[in-house]
């Protein structure tokens, strides 16, 4: 198991000394104004990361109706433009170049028709999965949480279909188990049969915590330190991943809580 911590979590300089792997959280970085990529800015992450020698992944752009969130960089893998697509190949060009074992994307929004959406996702991941594979980047598609249908693959089975239907040796799963424990209700039997479902396809892990029940915080998907929930985090251990466990938390006292719980499993 390699722990990582998500940028977002604290100064990168910071990071690097307690984890061993960081999480490029691009939307979130200050890498771009507007759309375009600020690449002074890309060599300074560089730098900072080359007194380290631990791993990366990154994390695509993605859609996110929320005021912490830039508007200009949201991208709905269910509708994309030209502009979109270019925007994501970018980020895979960046795990390109960091080196990263994966790239994290979101699926896209269920909108007037759940199965047209789908299937113009399943299209739009197929091109990034070809043009992943000619950079040697892995993509890996989260599950979403249950307590927002709005979007696609909150369930096991759809998120599973999505990415057999796209058929592609670069593209497998983001397990976010916060996401899945909030579309389960909570339940340990349940988060088990989804961990179940989606194993033999998973790239990549996401670890947080949450009351698996949705608040009007966000719909209940609050990244609480693992431990400090109703997430039963034994799935992790049964799950056998042996790559990324990324921590997706808000502190470093959380990644420091969260990588204690993932040591003792």
């Amino acid at each position: 198991m390699i722990i990582g911590a998500s940028s977002f979590a604290s100064p990168l300089g910071e990071l690097i000394n307690e984890v061993d792997s960081v999480e490029l959280y691009v939307p979130k970085m200050g890498l771009y104004e507007g759309r375009k990529l600020q690449h002074d800015l890309v060599r300074e992450v560089s730098d900072i990361l080359s007194t380290s020698s631990g791993v990366t992944s990154v994390h695509a752009p993605y859609y996110a109706d929320v005021h912490t969130y830039p508007a200009k960089l949201c991208v709905d893998t269910a509708n994309m433009n030209g502009s979109d697509f270019r925007l994501m190949e970018e980020s895979i060009e960046l795990a390109t170049y960091f080196q990263s074992r994966v790239m994290v994307l979101h699926p896209g929004l269920v909108g007037n028709n759940r199965q047209d959406s789908l299937s113009k996702m399943v299209d739009n991941l197929t091109r990034l999965a070809e043009f992943a594979d000619n950079h040697g980047v892995m993509l890996g598609l989260e599950n979403k949480e249950g307590t927002a249908p709005g979007n696609l693959c909150c369930e096991a089975g759809e998120l599973v279909r999505a990415v057999e239907e796209v058929n592609s040796g670069n593209l497998g799963i983001t397990f976010d188990v916060g996401h899945a424990n909030l579309t389960t209700g909570g339940s340990p039997d349940m988060l088990k049969e989804f961990m179940e479902t989606v194993r033999p396809l998973v790239v990549h892990v996401h670890v947080h915590d949450n009351m698996g029940v949705w608040t009007d915080e966000y719909n209940g998907d609050v990244h609480m330190a693992p431990g400090s929930g109703t997430v039963d985090l034994e799935v992790i251990g049964e799950l056998g991943h042996d790559g990324i466990h990324n921590l997706e938390v808000f502190s470093m006292e959380d990644v420091i809580t969260g990588k204690e719980k993932l040591l003792a499993l």
